[in-house]
């Protein structure tokens, strides 16, 4: 496994437990289909069906001219990315909540040598 791989699957697993810790329930974890993918799957507290884009980087400490996890989602990705949660909750109507419906959400992640940093960003799109 590359640096790069493990470094997305550290981040996705720190995302989960942060959700679970928010009090959300996780539905699926990368979700592929030839047209898109989704890294989290999840029933928010007030019901919302959410779909979480996590993006990861490690940061050294040693200079801030790094690029930020928010960085990483391009307009091109964010275009795919509501493509593929809308043709998801369009074939996943039992599990939509008419009320609340689905949104998406950016979780950028910052690992340190002595921390992960989070930040959740709700309703990017």
């Amino acid at each position: 496994m590359t640096l790069r791989s493990e470094t997305g699957k550290f981040g996705e697993d720190m995302a989960s437990r942060y959700l679970l810790k928010k009090g959300y329930k996780i539905i699926e974890r990368n979700y592929r289909k030839p047209w898109g993918e989704l890294d989290i799957i999840s029933i928010a507290p007030d019901r919302t069906l959410v779909f979480v884009e996590v993006k990861t980087v490690r940061s050294s400490g040693v200079d801030n001219l790094s690029i930020s996890a928010e960085d990483q989602l391009t307009k091109a990705k964010l275009t795919k990315l509501k493509r593929t949660c809308s043709l998801y909750a369009g074939s996943s109507t039992d599990i939509v909540d008419d009320e609340a419906g689905w949104r998406i959400d950016l979780l950028a992640l910052t690992i340190t040598q002595k921390d992960c940093l989070v930040r959740h960003y709700e309703n990017i799109a």
